[in-house]
This record gives C-alpha cells, structure tokens and sequence, in this order.
C-alpha cells in the first residue's frame, strides 16, 4: 500500500510539473515572489526603500484578494552592496524558494550580474531603475528610464537658455558601467550638438567614496573657462559627502548647475539642502507633482512608514524608483491575471501593452516590442525643504530607447 501511494504521489508532482507548475509558487496558498535588494551596505541608502514599498504594495495587493486568488508570500534577501552575492541570491530565489518573479537590483552592476541567472534559469525580473541602455532581454522589464527618458533631455536642457546655456560639462559619477556607459551616450550626444573634448570633463570615483574637496575644486577651476554644468551619476551613499562639499564650497546652482540622476528625495533625507537650491535632478516622476493618484500614493507610503515605525517615519518620502516598483508589481499581477498563470513565459506575453494610471499623472504603458515603460521626463530643482520644484517636462509618455541612436552600430536596434 505505501509503495503504491509513493507511486501515487510521484505520478501526480510529474503530471504537475509537465503542466509547467512549481513547487512553492502555485501549489501552496500563496505566490512567492522575491524581493532583492541591498538592505546593507553602500547602496542601502537608496534600495532600502524600494524594498519597503515592494512589500507596501504586496500588502494592497493582497488586502484586494492576492493574485488569481492567491495571496503573494514576499520573500526578502539582502546583497548587501556586494555585485556577486546579487547573482547568489537570485539564484536562491528561483531554485530554492522558487519565486515566480523577484523585484530588485539599483545598479547596472548588480544587474548585470544577475542576468546569466535569469536567462539560464528562465527566471522573470523586473528593474525599477533609471539605467544606461545598452541592453534588452526577454527576461527583465525596466519599469526605469532609459537615457532618452532622462540623461539625454536632462543635457538639453542645461545647454538651453532655460537651463543656463551651458557649454562646457563635467561628467562626473561613480565607477562602474551605468555612469561610464551613460557618459558615452552623452560624450557622443554633446558631439553632435558642436561640444568639443576640451570642454568635457569625465571624473569617476569608487563606491562609498567619501572626499570630494579636491574634485570641487577642479570643477570650479574647470569653470572658469565658460558657463558650466555638472552632470552627475553619482550612486548611493556617496552623494551625502559630495554635496556637502558643494556647499562647503560655496558652489551655487547659479554658478555651476549640477544635474543628478540618481539622487531624489530619500537621498536629499540625509543632506542640509538649504546650500543646495537650485540644482536639478532629472527624473520620470516626483513626489511634489499634484494629481490625486500621486496624492493618493503619498497618503498610502505615508500611513505604511507609520504602521510598520519605518526609520524616519515622520519624514517619509516617495521617489522615482518607488514609483517605478510599485508600477511593475501592479503590471505583473495585471500580466498574470491576463495569461491566468504564473510562469514565465505566458506572463512576458501578456506584458506587452499593459498600462497603470501611475503617480505621475499619466497612464504609463508597456512597449509591445521592447520591455521598457513609455515614460513622461520632468526635471526638479532642488528646494530648500528636501521637495523639487518642477521646472521642465514633456508634454505625455516618451518610448524608451534602449539602444541610444549616438552610439554607431545601434541603428534600427529597438526590440527584442
């Protein structure tokens, strides 16, 4: 009899899994998806909200019936800022706790590692943050921007009269691929605009790099040659160190505008900003933008950093790569819902053309052919208060470009 229920038994996990069902993501009463992002480290700065509001917005998932009828199971593992160690944990995500889709990475490197997992293991990940490009694979949604979504209007307007009119440009980021990559993309853009190389400057520092007095200094020298801007891909914890040292300096925005593209206001939590009006990030979103979806987005991260006594609660703030999270959660319980499954490949099928009324007022859509959101770009100046005044925007959603047309080779390259 026991051997003819172990029969029994094996018979039915083999029909299950020729049905294309693993264990741990439907057979059990909830959908495990995985949640992978540095809670430690350099960049905890910057993802440990992204954790916090990836699992926000599981908890409205499931008080609204889960997903196909089923509650989503987080489950959270932290790289701690360590680039290998991301490939570890999405490989423990998928094998192990098998996860129907993680939620993660902040840097270029971090993804870049995960990629050979996701690919070999035929795993689903979605990447809440503005990148260099340069990349498109069936596995991966960037719900982030593209460079056409923020490097390349963020440059266009510094070099307008709106913007200062500038004409000599500090590239100046953290080394490793996004802000080397993305640099190029701008090296090649202001090219075509007439800037020449004596009036580009690239400067790259390591992560967690702490002292910025003498690379100040250079920029105010640099400066004195024509009207200045800095563009800045500066990453994680770095960016506290950096800005002071603007300010100890006494470089204004009037002086020498610094444009960033990856510093919103969580990062601004930890800065004096009084010193710092004026100067610019470029995002796709902000949380100072009225509508009532964003209103109502704030209203909800605010309640959640209270109930759950979040650090700072009292100050919690949204961000682009917040929006970005909780824009692709929604999208992938709609994508399910759609092939009325959770593997992998129904669910990327069913991407394709998925839209969300997101809290930047518009309604956001999946391109069809290339797995990045079409996204509206704004532009902030930094405010005394840590908030942005919106100073520049598109009129709707702009399509991405994955593939930047300044850089040869990438004509007609746009989908998968």
């Amino acid at each position: 009899m026991k051997r003819r229920l172990v029969l029994k038994q094996l018979t039915a996990a083999s029909l299950l899994a020729m049905a294309g069902w693993a264990p741990g993501v439907m057979a059990a009463d909830t959908i495990k998806v995985g949640i992978l992002h540095s809670l430690s480290g350099t960049m905890a700065i910057s993802e440990t909200s992204l954790k916090d509001v990836a699992l926000m917005t599981i908890e409205e998932i499931n008080a609204q019936g889960g997903v196909l009828g089923k509650k989503l199971e987080p489950v959270v593992v932290d790289p701690a800022s360590n680039w290998p160690l991301f490939a570890e944990k999405a490989r423990q995500l998928l094998t192990q706790d098998k996860v129907a889709v993680v939620f993660g990475c902040w840097t270029s490197v971090s993804r870049k590692s995960v990629l050979p997992v996701f690919k070999e293991l035929n795993g689903l990940l979605f990447y809440p943050v503005q990148y260099e490009g340069e990349e498109l694979e069936k596995n991966v949604f960037y719900t982030g921007a593209a460079p056409n979504q923020q490097a390349i209007p963020a440059v266009e307007y510094l070099m307008s009269e709106d913007g200062g009119g500038a004409k000599r440009f500090v590239l100046l980021g953290t080394d490793y691929v996004y802000p080397r990559t993305t640099n190029k993309i701008l090296r090649a853009f202001l090219h075509s605009k007439g800037v020449k190389d004596e009036d580009i400057q690239e400067v790259y520092t390591p992560f967690g790099h702490s002292d910025y007095q003498t690379i100040v200094a250079n920029i105010k020298r640099f400066a004195s040659g024509g009207r200045t801007a800095v563009v800045s891909t500066i990453n994680g914890d770095s960016n506290v160190p950096f800005y002071k040292e603007l300010g100890n300096a006494g470089l204004k925005a009037t002086d020498v505008p610094v444009v960033a593209f990856s510093v919103g206001e969580e990062e601004l939590r930890g800065v004096d900003t009084k010193p710092l009006v004026g100067h610019l990030a470029a995002w796709n979103y902000f949380q100072s933008i009225k509508n009532p979806v964003n209103a109502k987005f704030i209203e909800k991260w605010q309640a959640y950093a209270k109930a759950h006594n979040l650090p700072n609660a009292s100050t919690a703030v949204t961000n682009d790569p917040m929006e970005a999270t909780y824009i692709g959660i929604h999208m992938w319980k709609q994508a399910v819902e759609k092939a009325g499954k959770v593997d992998v490949d129904p669910v990327i099928e069913a991407m394709g053309g998925q839209t969300f009324d997101s809290p930047s007022g518009f309604t956001v859509q999946m391109d069809k052919t290339n797995h990045h959101l079409h996204k509206p770009v704004y532009i902030g100046e930094i405010k005394g208060d840590g908030q942005f005044n919106i100073v520049w925007k598109t009129k709707g959603p702009i399509r991405a470009q994955p593939w930047s047309p300044f850089i040869p080779g990438n004509e007609g390259k746009q989908g998968l």
